[in-house]
Order: structure tokens, then sequence, then C-alpha cells
């Protein structure tokens, strides 16, 4: 398991987030191919958690955005920049909307 999230794909659609609970968390987004298009987090300003945050993701991604996974967690900032430092890691950079995030996370090592 270690720090990588490792939850199955669902199918990014209006009725499997309706189904989640309205809790906070972090999550990553992808297309039909796997690629990760953002590694968000829903914090205390999204008033549904989950479902708020995917909802906008829908919007700001369109089509393009197809899956997602994610991982209840009340540490979301410190979880999710965990994950951005993963994406960097295993990418060399991170997803083209949040290339302003690099100078701010560090560097991780996971092997």
């Amino acid at each position: 398991m270690g720090i990588r999230l490792s939850k199955p794909w669902e199918s990014l659609d209006p009725l499997t987030i309706a189904a989640l609970p309205a809790q906070l968390g972090v999550y990553q987004i992808a297309d039909d191919g796997g690629n990760v298009l953002s590694v968000g987090y829903a914090g205390a300003k999204h008033p549904f958690g989950l479902r708020s945050a995917l909802e906008q993701e829908i919007e700001f991604h369109g089509t393009e955005a197809t899956h997602f996974r994610y991982e209840f967690t009340s540490n979301y900032r410190s979880r999710w920049d965990e994950l951005l430092m993963l994406h960097l890691h295993d990418h060399g950079q991170l997803p083209d909307h949040q290339r302003d995030e690099e100078g701010r996370v560090g560097r991780l090592s996971p092997n």
C-alpha cells in the first residue's frame, strides 16, 4: 500500500459522485488512458467535501476527465502535498494547471 493512492479508478460521473459521503479528502483525476490530469483535495471550502471538489474538476476538465480515485482524510493539505511530490517524482512535472505548485512542494524519494 505505502504512500500512493492504491484504490481502483472509478468512473467520474454525476451518479458516482452523488453516492460519495460529504467528507474531506484527496483525489486524483485521470483520462481514459490513465494519465493523471489533476491531483486535488476537498477541504474546508468545499461545502460537500469530495462531491463539491469533483464537480469542480468536471467543470474544469470537461469530458477529458473520466476517472478518479480518492482517500478520505482530515489531513488533506499535507496528504495533497505528499501526492503532488509523488506525482513530481514519478513524472518529472506536475499536471499542466498545477505547475505553479512545483516551487512550493518539496522532493520525495519513495523508493
